[in-house]
């Protein structure tokens, strides 16, 4: 009797290059592509309750839904809200790393940082005039927080050395 038990890895591999070397050789297959890895990834990583691979999937299946609407409903729109609909979808894919970790048991709460981000700008191009001019300045002056952080490690560091502490 054949009693082989199949590995979840090595299936979903093998699905994973067929779907890449079916989209390099069939017309119109390229656009399943992301799609397609996006879904083996989340089953995958529901199948062996791995939330390392929700993340892929997650993300992956943001830049579809992203492509998708600036392909589809909103391709006759102009460039701003077609980037608003993309940045959109692309946080959706975070937060559903979030959703589906849940479904296995993890609580995997950062995705939500990047997804909360990207919805901050996505939604700031949407409203535009002042939520825009706010998305330019902080896209300019975002470098002043790395100062900042760098700065107290310095101070930190400094006044462990003062008190003797290495």
């Amino acid at each position: 009797m054949f009693t082989h038990k199949f590995s979840p890895s090595g299936v979903m591999l093998v699905l994973m290059g067929l779907v890449v070397l079916a989209g390099q050789f069939f017309d119109g297959m390229a656009a399943w592509v992301v799609p397609a890895l996006a879904f083996l990834f989340i089953v995958w990583g529901l199948w062996v309750r791995a939330a390392g691979l929700l993340i892929p999937g997650g993300i992956l299946g943001g830049i579809a839904l992203g492509i998708w609407l600036v392909e589809q409903p909103f391709a006759q729109n102009d460039e701003l809200l077609q980037g608003a609909a993309f940045m959109l979808a692309f946080s959706a894919g975070w937060v559903l790393i979030t959703l589906l970790g849940g479904l296995i048991g993890e609580r995997v709460l950062w995705p939500l940082i990047p997804g909360g981000i990207m919805a901050l700008i996505g939604t700031g191009i949407l409203l535009g005039g002042p939520a825009l001019t706010a998305l330019e300045w902080t896209g300019k002056l975002w470098p002043i927080v790395l100062v900042a952080i760098g700065l107290r490690l310095l101070w930190k560091r400094t006044d462990r050395g003062a008190q003797g502490v290495k």
